[in-house]
């Protein structure tokens, strides 16, 4: 039997690396293919949901927006209702996002400890992850927070589908709106400096919780430019 070689460079040209991985006759490497493209299927579908939750939230934006702007004499609040229908539509894909970092997680811990080794003998596996798979296999557990789901979609989605909801409401207010503001931002019996205040302190609020440092437990979601640089 040859030696495989361990210098990385030689690895690089030898097309030999990692085959027989995943042939049928090797038990426990064929049980783990298919281990791994029943996690990838479930992953790909969480990641349609989100997906669709998306589209859904900027069909809703454009409608808004359109309706809003339609007709001078069409109420400016619709747009702060529209804040709120954004809002849920975060809620959900939050929790949705959850479900999908589970799934994730597991397809990531293959990737890394088993076909990443498998085609790259020199890197080495890390420590105890059998039995932590094992573990989240034995009794799954959803892996972070709400509040760290709701800063991560809002982040890539959510906070700039807010910023063109408010950005519309303070021109519509400002240079569409019926009288000066803040008279015009008024709605109903609640004077138009209290509406803006309200609004400019949720929207503050919006940014600090999805721009705060903190410590992700969500692992390898492109958050950095780190992705950008050559392999090594």
């Amino acid at each position: 039997m040859s030696q495989q070689p361990t210098d990385p460079d030689e690895m690089a040209g030898d097309a030999t690396v990692g085959r027989g991985l995943l042939d049928e006759e090797m038990g426990p490497s064929g049980a783990m293919a298919h281990l791994y493209r029943g996690e990838i299927h479930r992953m790909k579908l969480w990641r349609e949901r989100l997906d669709r939750t998306t589209n859904w939230a900027v069909l809703l934006l454009a409608a808004i927006l359109t309706w809003a702007f339609t007709n001078a004499s069409n109420p400016h609040y619709v747009l702060l209702i529209g804040n709120l229908a954004v809002g849920l539509f975060l809620t959900i894909e939050a929790r949705r996002y959850r479900a999908y970092d589970m799934w994730r997680s597991r397809v990531r811990t293959l990737q890394r400890n088993v076909f990443a080794v498998g085609l790259d003998p020199t890197r080495e596996p890390a420590d105890d992850w059998r039995r932590r798979l094992a573990s989240d296999y034995h009794h799954p557990a959803l892996k972070i927070s709400a509040e760290e789901a709701i800063a991560h979609r809002l982040r890539r989605v959510y906070l700039p589908l807010f910023a063109i909801l408010n950005g519309a409401w303070v021109l519509r207010v400002t240079a569409f709106g019926p009288a000066e503001w803040p008279t015009s931002a008024a709605v109903g019996m609640i004077p138009g400096t209290v509406v803006t205040g309200l609004v400019a302190l949720v929207f503050a609020g919006t940014v600090f919780i999805a721009m705060r440092p903190r410590t992700w437990r969500a692992h390898d979601e492109l958050r950095t430019e780190d992705f950008r640089s050559p392999p090594e």
